[in-house]
């Protein structure tokens, strides 16, 4: 059985400042971000992870570096955990998107086909590359414990590959900044252990 740990991504700036940043360069940690990261590696130092994988956009990889120097252990960069791709919507703020566009997350996981046509990679399109590298790091880290950093819309995907989620239940499901959601693969039987499991005094707070 292989345990797999997504970790999303520390605070970013286009988490306070409520900006669709897809796969931007340039979005770094905010300093409320990094401390995030830091006591989340922390928590994580009893786990024994055997391996880290990140997406490759930067403040992912921001938040690997600090995870997996906190834990004495390196980390690899795998596309397969990148960011969404937001097309025409890259770079908006969330009102202008809402009050242009309509509620185009909830049209994001319904499958709209009008998503698509923005060039916005589709929701089945990211539950397909999330699946594959759960798969391929299941077979690679058997009987290991792994994590994954990405992003808040490749661990929704994952959760729906584990348990049927109305759409309209994972635009209301937030998976905070720099919080683990943590799933079994026991011989590709999955399950989940946790979600949006951090440091406790975060729960007190409106995380993002």
């Amino acid at each position: 059985m292989t345990t797999i740990i997504l970790l999303r991504h520390g605070q970013a700036i286009n988490n306070t400042k409520r900006i669709l940043a897809g796969r931007s360069n340039g979005i770094n940690l905010t300093a409320e971000g990094v401390d995030q990261a830091r006591n989340i590696a922390e928590l994580i130092r009893p786990l024994n992870i055997s391996a880290i994988y990140s997406s490759p956009i930067q403040r992912a990889k921001k938040t690997a570096e600090i995870v997996a120097a906190t834990n004495s252990i390196d980390y690899f960069t795998d596309s397969r955990l990148i960011e969404l791709e937001m097309g025409e919507f890259t770079g908006m703020k969330y009102e202008n998107l809402f009050s242009k566009y309509g509620n185009v997350f909830l049209k994001f996981y319904e499958g709209d086909p009008e998503i698509a046509h923005h060039g916005v990679e589709t929701f089945h399109e990211v539950k397909n590359r999330i699946s594959d590298i759960v798969n391929f790091v299941s077979k690679k880290h058997l009987d290991q414990k792994v994590l994954l950093v990405t992003h808040m819309d490749p661990i929704k995907a994952m959760i729906s590959n584990v348990v049927e989620i109305k759409p309209k239940s994972l635009f209301e499901l937030v998976v905070a900044n720099a919080s683990l959601t943590i799933i079994n693969n026991d011989h590709n039987k999955l399950s989940i252990l946790a979600i949006n499991l951090m440091n406790m005094s975060r729960y007190q707070k409106n995380f993002i």
